[in-house]
């Protein structure tokens, strides 16, 4: 929570630096970004994104497991730290940055982010079957993707085109 919250802060910041963009400007970019994002996650394009593609850093299992686990923990809440299954955060990232929402505003979407970081893993280990829970997820995760980032499109258009 406290990475995702601290990039959200960083995010507030930056937009506070990027000059007033018109409303229908601000609408189509992040709308066109929305739908290259699903356009990416449905495998139609492909384009890196601002990630390290790796789950746990090797030096996590060598130094104290309480301060690696909490460090890993805030690292993995920036969303730049490990990788990301969705193009859906970079997105929101795009639709901060260009909007300069007030800071309750942006705080809210990094306790958002920092909630569904936490989700996955709360949901593999409450199944009790890691291994089995992981499979599933697999098998649906593109549709899970194409569903997000669908559902974040359009509720983008709608808030940024009314």
């Amino acid at each position: 929570m406290l990475g995702a919250v601290l990039s959200a802060l960083v995010l507030w910041v930056v937009s506070g630096l990027v000059p007033p963009v018109p409303d229908t400007v601000l609408a189509s970019v992040v709308v066109a970004v929305a739908v290259a994002g699903v356009a990416r996650d449905a495998g139609l394009v492909r384009f890196p994104l601002p990630q390290n593609a790796r789950q746990v850093p090797r030096n996590v299992l060598t130094e104290n497991v309480a301060r690696g686990s909490l460090r890993f923990g805030f690292e993995m809440g920036t969303g730049v730290r490990t990788y990301v299954s969705s193009t859906v955060p970079y997105v929101l990232v795009v639709a901060l940055v260009l909007a300069g929402p007030g800071l309750l505003t942006s705080v809210a979407a990094g306790v958002g982010f920092g909630l569904g970081r936490a989700l996955t893993p709360t949901a593999r280990f409450a199944s009790g079957d890691g291994e089995t829970w992981d499979g599933r997820l697999h098998t649906h995760l593109r549709t899970i993707k194409l569903v997000a980032g669908s559902a974040v499109a359009a509720a983008l258009g709608v808030l940024l085109f009314t």
